[in-house]
């Protein structure tokens, strides 16, 4: 009995040890495809582009030669990148904000018990769920000099004078672009935020609406707390989504007119792949990153100081 209980206190050690080396392998087996992801698709071409930035690699050069920061110091200097630059971040933040806004008062509606809420809620997503070519096209048909639906509409109900030219003027050009951007982007915010709110309890929120806490109070100082996390994360997301939104712009406006809608994304196209200089497009495309990194290391930490408490 007593060699049979010390077999059992050797073994039992062992036994552990073998298991939890299993289990570790185990879950390391079920990241490798997602590690594999991240550096075949999303490492090798980041480092690629940076070795391009730095060098003047261009179609027409067999050797590229190593140039430093030059071509940074190069983008700076044009008019137009600068131009792109801050359409860029105007087109960014008009986006976010309208998003944020349009999102957040779908999802209240879709809280709301009515007949057929499943079928709504399908429909609802499918801006976010058509390609965007097919969206973008439409659009480009309604924002038509000639046939544009919406003028012919706002005519008719006496909400616009004259027939605007929306693709043929600076301050229109935008507008429309930022339009069709929130129009595909909003119907993912409220997905996500709807999401978020069914994780509230309803008991915080009756309790509020009792003791007279009116909507907005209740809103702001229960709501918005207990769904912090999850609106950072789809903050992160809808910015980098934004910035690299080239298809929306490519597709109605090509970055005209007069360079009105040209953003960074169009810009790096227009340099590295019509005009063959991959080098400054690669520097182009890379200008956001040293912007980008302090945001998102910023939310993360916000996120992680918030579980700690």
């Amino acid at each position: 009995m007593a060699n049979a209980e010390l077999v059992t206190r050797i073994h039992l050690p062992v036994w552990r040890g073998a298991f939890t080396r299993q289990r570790y392998l185990f879950g390391y087996s079920l990241l490798a495809a997602a590690v594999l992801y991240m550096v075949v698709l999303v490492g090798a071409p980041f480092f690629f582009s940076l070795y391009l930035s730095l060098s003047d690699a261009s179609v027409g050069t067999p050797v590229a030669r190593y140039v430093g920061l030059a071509n940074y110091f190069a983008l700076f200097e044009d008019g137009v990148f600068r131009l792109a630059l801050r359409n860029t971040i105007v087109f960014t933040a008009i986006s976010g904000i309208f998003k944020g806004l349009l999102g957040t008062l779908l999802a209240f509606l879709l809280m709301q018990e009515v007949r057929g809420k499943k079928l709504i809620r399908s429909l609802v997503v499918i801006p976010w769920t058509l390609p965007v070519a097919i969206s973008a096209l439409a659009w480009k048909w309604m924002f038509d000099p000639q046939f544009s639906a919406i003028n012919w509409v706002g005519t008719h109900l006496h909400l616009m004078r004259g027939w605007p030219i929306w693709l043929g003027e600076p301050g229109l050009a935008m507008a429309a672009v930022i339009m069709v951007n929130v129009w595909r982007g909003f119907p993912f915010a409220a997905i996500v935020l709807l999401a978020a709110f069914s994780a509230v309890p309803l008991e915080l929120l009756d309790a509020a609406k009792v003791d007279g806490a009116t909507f907005f109070q209740r809103y702001r100082k229960i709501i918005v707390p207990m769904i912090a996390p999850i609106l950072f994360v789809g903050l992160l997301f809808d910015t980098v989504f934004t910035l690299s939104d080239l298809s929306v712009v490519y597709l109605l406006t090509m970055g005209g007119p007069m360079g009105a809608t040209e953003i960074l994304s169009t810009r790096a196209l227009e340099i590295g792949i019509q005009a063959g200089a991959l080098g400054r497009g690669a520097a182009t495309s890379l200008v956001l990153f040293p912007i980008l990194v302090p945001v998102v290391y910023f939310i993360l930490m916000i996120l992680k100081r918030r579980e700690s408490l």
